[in-house]
């Protein structure tokens, strides 16, 4: 639930209260512009496909390769689908205490997306995924259990792994906007929000 209390979360803030602030700056964009690919389910992250064009664009960002933390029913993942090479998802695909799916879809999104030949999906927790994958992407999305603890670590990680990260949900977990804005004071990176659609961090 959202009003759980996290100790981290509540340890960032008041730290950050000493710190500098960290600017964020809205992320407007310029054109909407729908991906060639799409997938009829229903998602909070409706809308944002819209903008990917965009932000692919206005950031020139390398679309070899891509990876998506957190893909559920595989609405994002067909999404960037359209704009990567290689769209890779990772998720344990049994939701957690923040979804609304409880149950093992793995099978049902796999069925979902195989006519999709540039997805690969794997079932795995973030932190043994990341314990094992070196490598860089264009651009990483975490949409993961939406505390502070495993937003940071995911997202830390993935901002050092590429060259533009997204974050779903800035404005409606705050425990989210917080580790994005501690990742963007660690790493140096631009902390740009679209604040529509639930919230998008872009960290870049």
């Amino acid at each position: 639930m959202k009003g759980k209390f996290e100790y981290a979360y509540w340890q960032s803030v008041f730290k950050g209260l000493t710190k500098p602030k960290v600017p964020v700056t809205p992320y407007i964009p310029q054109r909407r512009q729908p991906p060639s690919r799409s997938l009829e389910v229903v998602s909070a992250w409706e809308g944002i496909q819209n903008i990917l064009a965009d932000l692919i664009q206005r950031f020139d960002i390398d679309t070899n390769r891509c990876l998506e933390f957190g893909v559920e029913y595989g609405f994002s993942t067909v999404a960037l689908s359209s704009f990567f090479n290689a769209v890779t998802g990772v998720d344990t695909f049994q939701g957690d205490r923040h979804t609304t799916n409880k149950s093992d879809i793995y099978s049902e999104t796999s069925e979902r997306l195989s006519c999709f030949a540039n997805i690969n999906l794997i079932c795995s927790d973030y932190r043994d995924f990341i314990q094992q994958d070196h490598g860089s992407y264009g651009l990483i999305h975490v949409d993961i259990i939406h505390t502070f603890a495993d937003t940071f670590a995911c997202g830390l990680w993935s901002a050092n792994h590429s060259q533009c990260t997204i974050f779903h949900d800035t404005e409606s977990f705050p425990q989210v906007k917080q580790a994005v804005t501690e990742i963007a004071r660690a790493t140096g990176k631009k902390f740009y929000n679209f604040n529509e659609s639930s919230g998008l961090g872009i960290l870049v």
